[in-house]
């Protein structure tokens, strides 16, 4: 089917300085990809795990130079060494309160933030003394901030984890677990492996968003949406491929990007994350200024803070760099976030209309 592409919005290009202060919403931002390279020495050092770097400002300058290495297995790597912190109940709560303490300093006013907490059971703790864990400190960080923040569980496509972690989300989830997800390599672990665990979500009245059309095209979209029945899609980037523009200018969809955007199904975007895994070539080519043009349900999010040396501000500033952003664009892209969020609708509806729209329309008078 062919589609109308929308005009950029008239006005001046929004400045870092007023990504800043405006209100922001992130839907897709891991745990173990966000410590502070402080913490994580502190924390080394403590269980006597040895670091690739001495000191806070070269450990942090490893991460970011590992994740832009270009290569996924030396991106992964990175992540052995903040999970390998993370593994008593002490540390977990540590690093979510300070979680929450930058995602307010960013002006975040809403956050889910996913972990695997199969991945922190190495010393003894339960899956269940995971998420409380990580709860207690995301409870100790709102108090202290005011921001709102729910956790997503994670269960990672290699694994058999799953349905047990889709279980532990439901047990959780009027106590700060907003849904589910599942993460790690794409190809070779469609989501269809994880069946069980959807329509276990799906008969409990759950939602659940799952990684994919990242490193893998258009089937994996279409099993996590047709199969398995994704409320939102991580990165969902690759679904351009289904996308085509003639030298006229002229768009075309194909059927499944038809049907995503037709069914506004959120897209949450992770725009420096891509260029570094290779999902996209720059800032500037990222698909995201194509899909925002064509009215999907985008939404803009950092994916893993530490790697990417990023946060909603530079993103934000990044995308407005590349494609002339203004502050109306921004509070659209915060409006879908907070449409697309999975904690209930009055509450949705009431950061929107006292929170973020009031906020941007004092921005937009400046």
């Amino acid at each position: 089917m062919s589609a109308v592409l929308t005009e950029p919005s008239a006005g001046p290009v929004v400045t870092r300085e007023q990504v800043q202060r405006a209100p922001k919403v992130l839907l897709h931002d891991h745990l173990d990809g966000g410590l502070r390279p402080a913490t994580i020495v502190e924390l080394a050092a403590e269980i006597g795990h040895e670091l690739p770097a001495p000191d806070a400002e070269s450990l942090g300058a490893w991460f970011t130079t590992m994740a832009d290495s270009g290569s996924l297995v030396q991106y992964l790597e990175t992540f052995d060494h903040t999970v390998a912190v993370m593994q008593n109940a002490a540390a977990l709560t540590r690093v979510a309160r300070e979680c929450v303490e930058d995602l307010a300093a960013d002006g975040v006013v809403y956050a889910e933030v996913r972990y695997a907490p199969e991945q922190h059971v190495a010393t003894g703790l339960t899956l269940d003394e995971v998420v409380a864990a990580v709860q207690q400190g995301f409870e100790e960080g709102m108090a202290a901030t005011g921001i709102t923040v729910r956790q997503l569980l994670t269960a990672m496509r290699h694994q058999a984890r799953s349905r047990e972690i889709a279980e532990l989300s439901i047990a959780w989830r009027d106590r700060g677990v907003a849904g589910f997800d599942i993460a790690g390599a794409e190809a070779g672990y469609p989501p269809t492996r994880h069946l069980d665990a959807f329509e276990y979500l799906q008969r409990e009245n759950s939602h659940f968003t799952i990684h994919a059309g990242e490193a893998f095209g258009l089937p994996s979209i279409w099993e996590a949406i047709q199969w398995c029945g994704a409320d939102r899609l991580g990165h969902g980037v690759r679904i351009i491929d289904d996308i085509t523009v003639a030298d006229t200018g002229e768009v075309q969809l194909g059927r499944l990007a038809a049907y995503v955007r037709d069914m506004r199904i959120p897209l949450e975007m992770c725009p420096a994350s891509n260029v570094q895994t290779g999902a996209a070539t720059s800032i500037a080519e990222h698909p995201i200024g194509l899909l925002t043009r064509l009215r999907f349900r985008v939404t803009v999010n950092t994916d893993n803070r530490l790697m990417s040396g990023t946060s909603m501000t530079s993103e934000f500033t990044a995308l407005a760099d590349a494609f002339g952003y203004t502050v109306r664009d921004l509070e659209w892209f915060t409006v879908n976030a907070m449409k697309s969020a999975f904690i209930p609708f009055d509450e949705r509806l009431a950061l929107i209309a006292d929170v973020i729209k009031p906020a941007y329309a004092a921005l937009r008078e400046e």
